[in-house]
């Protein structure tokens, strides 16, 4: 049975969703997600947040340890193969066979899903068509483009027409002319099929381009959700940012900056000095009056208007880059355990 109307307005319903691995290592810690139909919703953190593990759960690829959730008005655990039906899921790693050509991949997606003759003929054409591949759909896999070959992923997420869509970091490893490209693409799906698409990414330009709506996910949890613009507009006045000069002292030049005229929310990220003002270019000169009066200096300065970086110190306590470069360590850490373990 399909679960209750309710329900059914919502894409994706989840409810204090947990995975814990080995008993210990928690990598979800009490999502609660509500999407509604035809709306594009980002999840946005670094790597390793639970983005990833998330995805997981909610496509049935791995129970929760506790909690629930429905796609599509299925519970994902007592109706997966239901679940499995109603969505596309592109994962970070392709899944195409590149010793097939492009038209082979998707004929061989529709068969499994139960397409069969003309209909699926006509399917496969018209997904290459729209994804720009219709002169090369005849063509190996193999000579493809890496831009190319994630169009052909996104078309074989969509071959059954799928009522949501999961894309898994979908723009990783493209170059500016790909990912622009891509972009477009997940736009028209959204703006005029009307479907439903759960995007993860650790580009914060990627999810205010193309997120309705997104949860900042940081170490396992959703710390603030809003739309970009909404999240954006909460930190009033201008983002200043001072990168200091090699040795500076930074907890004095925090100290003296917290202690200037018109510039609040001050921290460091190892030589960035950040605050935020109403009147950005105007606290600059005294900001720096003030450095150099206790001889620290700055090599460049930038004054802007809040992005989700912004968003993302205020709710983590730490930039998206210093908390990319905490789960690039960990996960070299882990590796390096692992080769130790052999």
């Amino acid at each position: 049975m399909r679960s209750s109307t309710a329900t059914e307005e919502l894409a994706i319903d989840a409810r204090e969703l947990v995975k814990t691995y080995k008993g210990e290592i928690r990598a979800v810690r009490g999502v609660s997600l509500q999407v509604p139909r035809g709306s594009v919703f980002g999840l946005l953190g670094p790597n390793g947040a639970g983005k990833s593990t998330l995805v997981r759960m909610l496509t049935t690829l791995s129970a929760p340890t506790s909690g629930s959730a429905s796609v599509a008005g299925y519970d994902v655990v007592r109706q997966q193969r239901q679940v499995r039906r109603a969505i596309g899921c592109i994962a970070q790693n392709s899944g195409v066979d590149v010793q097939a050509t492009g038209r082979e991949n998707l004929l061989l997606q529709g068969r499994v899903y139960g397409l069969r003759g003309a209909e699926l003929e006509r399917r496969a054409d018209d997904l290459l068509d729209r994804f720009g591949l219709g002169s090369v759909g005849r063509r190996f896999v193999k000579t493809y483009s890496g831009g190319m070959k994630r169009k052909l992923d996104v078309a074989l997420g969509l071959v059954h027409s799928p009522r949501v869509l999961f894309l898994d970091e979908p723009t990783t490893g493209l170059d500016p002319e790909a990912r622009s490209e891509m972009w477009e693409q997940i736009r028209a799906l959204a703006w005029d099929q009307g479907l439903t698409i759960l995007l993860t990414t650790h580009y914060l330009e990627e999810a205010d381009q193309l997120a309705r709506s997104l949860a900042i996910v940081d170490q396992g949890r959703i710390v603030i959700e809003g739309t970009p613009d909404d999240l954006k507009s909460e930190l009033e006045g201008d983002a200043v940012s001072l990168e200091l000069a090699q040795g500076s002292d930074t907890e004095k030049a925090v100290s003296v900056a917290s202690a200037a005229d018109r510039l609040t929310d001050v921290s460091a990220d190892g030589l960035v000095l950040r605050g935020r003002s109403r009147d950005g270019a105007g606290a600059v000169p005294g900001l720096l009056a003030a450095l150099e009066a206790v001889e620290i200096s700055a090599t460049s300065v930038t004054v802007a208007r809040p992005s989700l970086d912004d968003v993302y110190l205020r709710y983590t306590g730490r930039s998206f880059t210093a908390a990319e470069e905490a789960a690039a360590q960990a996960e070299r850490a882990g590796q390096e355990k692992k080769g130790e373990a052999r």
